[in-house]
């Protein structure tokens, strides 16, 4: 099946602590169902000193579930995302306002 959300879409977390908040999908892991979303779901991880990085506590974004988050349509409010199919090419379009958003 095609994805509904890829790489570089601005997207609104719809469940969770960042419930309500809007980012950029950096990469999406399909295996696990997953995405992650710059800015989203930040961790805190202790690293120990290796010959390219210094030791200390960095921020970053870990992955968030699919599910919980959803396509930002032109108003910047989450939309479900449908396909459509015109003069032979495949397109994903939003519910809420009927925009193309990619093809």
């Amino acid at each position: 099946m095609a994805a509904k959300i890829k790489k570089g879409d601005k997207v609104v977390v719809l469940a969770g602590k960042d419930k309500g908040k809007t980012g950029q999908v950096l990469r999406v892991i399909p295996s696990e169902t997953r995405a992650l979303v710059q800015g989203i779901n930040l961790v805190r991880r202790h690293t120990k000193q290796s010959a390219s990085q210094d030791a200390g506590i960095y921020t970053k974004e870990a992955p968030i579930h699919l599910s919980n988050i959803a396509l930002a349509d032109a108003n910047g409010k989450p939309s479900r995302v449908g396909f459509q199919i015109k003069d032979g090419v495949k397109s994903r379009v939003a519910k809420t306002t009927g925009d193309v958003i990619d093809g």
